[in-house]
């Protein structure tokens, strides 16, 4: 089959890792991610776009220094160069997934915890996974 099509809730809420590439393709990259309580993204900035996509728990988007709510059914997109943050605020994981624009990640790769993400020294490095 060409290109990506699952049931991406399904697979967001089911995964565990802190982050797992699913889909890599030319211009962008579709990741699942699971948050344990009070643990967070990190504070970075990309040279791409961001979508983040909520499907289960409670956490809040810091954006630019602005803080908002999150829970399942948000949104967020955060445009290159903007700081931004995904934290979990909530006593639950919480899961969602991500489009990179262009891919930021290597094809594949997954980090079952943030440390694991945060030790790690990969990138995108122009496979796709087609």
């Amino acid at each position: 089959m060409k290109g990506y099509v699952q049931d991406i809730e399904a697979i967001a809420i089911q995964n565990e890792d802190f982050r797992q590439v699913l889909y890599t393709a030319k211009n962008c990259q579709l990741v699942v991610m699971a948050l344990k309580p009070n643990e967070e993204i990190g504070a970075e900035v990309h040279k791409l776009d961001q979508f983040f996509r909520v499907e289960q728990g409670t956490g809040e988007a810091v954006l630019d220094g602005v803080r908002t709510p999150l829970q399942a059914g948000y949104a967020v997109i955060v445009p290159a160069g903007a700081k931004h943050n995904i934290i979990n605020t909530g006593t639950e994981p919480l899961k969602l997934y991500t489009l990179y624009a262009p891919p930021n990640h290597r094809d594949g790769v997954l980090h079952h915890t943030r440390a694991d993400a945060e030790a790690d020294t990969e990138h995108f490095d122009g496979k796709t996974s087609e």
